[in-house]
């Protein structure tokens, strides 16, 4: 980072559909297998499409107790889970800092909706009588990082991210800034998002972004295979400790990666679709290796957005291109979103861990679901099968509606920041 302070990682945590701890999902994503599955928790009665990546053997009750269960939305439920692996992965002694030195950002596509809707449906049945008075807070996008703030009570800068599917790549980002420059020597990062809901299945069909394979719900999310036919969306949470270096060596932690660079664009362009050639990513991509004070030739993995639309897995194709020319084809570069389908506001948190676990093990992990070769795109998306690679350094990009960019790299830590 360009500001004066080095940022570390050095705790994680995560809630996928592939798994409930960092071990299990890491283990799976290695291993190719797919989360994607039919919807259990709600009735799909009258919807197009009935699957999804869901967050399975999960109890809200039995982990944080009914009554507080019950004043959660699951998106907040989902970032406190995350939150406390996180936190013991990290070993930090918080009796033991300032709270006014360790800040909160979590990040959320659309907060709590499944509370909305709730409360929605309450007021059309029965009026003001059917909203519970903890509707507004505990739909807020800001909700996940109030509540983990007020668990732990910690008193620094606390805030949210809202950038569509760009959302947990900013969190990151952003806090790793706010470290940098001296607002906070700790940060709690990453995204949660629980977007499972009829409301949203629905209207995410009728813009046709995204998979109608009901008959076959495994092989919908395939990203940059030639018949693919939109995303599969997913839910889940995952969660960072973002340590400023020097604090972090001082008290003996792990160190699993160095935050390198960061880079964030706009493509004022589409609501929805990307730009065809790229640019906006392209220009994300090489600002965040400006930042880290790399070149092209110093990544050794990407964990592309991925998401198995038309439109994203060609320009995000075009923009490496451009980005890497040449060398493109010989970087490996894989979508985990088609094993645990797509986490919006969540996916670049979940697929930071990935990455960083990429890193720690030097394993790219597959895309899963590579069926028909797409001459559009032709990069080596490491097919079906993970691979062992030397990996130095990770870039991991997120794009989200609204023409959101933001790309992440991860370094090995080192004295002098350069692997």
């Amino acid at each position: 980072m360009q500001y004066g302070r080095r940022v570390v990682v050095t705790g994680m945590g995560i809630i996928c559909p592939i798994g409930n701890s960092v071990e299990e999902a890491w283990t799976n994503a290695k291993n190719g297998v797919n989360g994607v599955d039919f919807i259990e928790r709600w009735d799909t009665d009258g919807l197009t499409v009935k699957f999804g990546g869901e967050v399975r053997n999960f109890d809200p009750g039995e982990i944080f107790g009914k009554r507080d269960a019950r004043r959660m939305d699951r998106v907040t439920q989902l970032a406190m889970f995350a939150t406390q692996q996180a936190l013991d992965d990290a070993e930090l002694d918080l009796s033991s800092m300032d709270p006014y030195d360790i800040g909160v950002l979590i990040g959320s596509g659309i907060g709590g909706i499944e509370t909305l809707l709730e409360g929605t449906i309450g007021f059309v049945k029965r009026g003001e009588r059917g909203v519970g008075p903890l509707v507004v807070p505990m739909m807020l996008p800001d909700a996940p990082s109030a509540r983990v703030s007020m668990e732990y009570s910690l008193r620094g800068p606390n805030m949210a991210v809202s950038t569509a599917c760009a959302t947990g790549n900013n969190a990151i980002g952003e806090a790793t800034a706010m470290i940098s420059r001296g607002a906070a020597d700790v940060m709690v990062a990453g995204g949660t998002e629980a977007g499972i809901v009829n409301m949203a299945l629905a209207g995410f069909n009728n813009m046709t972004a995204i998979s109608r394979r009901n008959d076959d719900p495994k092989t919908a999310s395939r990203p940059f295979d030639k018949d693919r036919d939109g995303f599969v969306i997913g839910e889940g949470s995952a969660v960072l400790i973002l340590e400023e270096r020097e604090h972090a060596l001082a008290r003996g932690a792990k160190i699993y990666a160095e935050i390198m660079g960061y880079g964030t664009t706009a493509d004022a362009y589409h609501v929805t679709a990307p730009m065809e050639n790229g640019d906006g990513a392209v220009k994300a991509m090489e600002r965040a290796l400006k930042d880290a004070g790399l070149t092209f030739e110093d990544i050794d993995y990407l964990n592309a957005h991925g998401t198995s639309t038309q439109l994203n897995d060609a320009s995000e194709t075009r923009a490496v291109k451009t980005v890497f020319g040449e060398r493109a084809y010989d970087i490996p570069v894989s979508s985990t979103k088609s094993m645990t389908g797509h986490l919006l506001g969540a996916a670049g948190a979940v697929e930071a861990v990935f990455s960083i676990m990429a890193l720690q093990d030097n394993y790219a992990p597959p895309t899963i679901n590579q069926i028909t070769p797409d001459p559009e795109c032709d990069l080596d998306y490491v097919p079906n099968e993970g691979r062992a690679v030397e990996i130095h350094n990770v870039m991991s990009n997120s794009f989200g509606f609204g023409g959101h960019n933001a790309v992440l790299i991860f370094g090995e830590h080192s004295e002098n920041g350069h692997a």
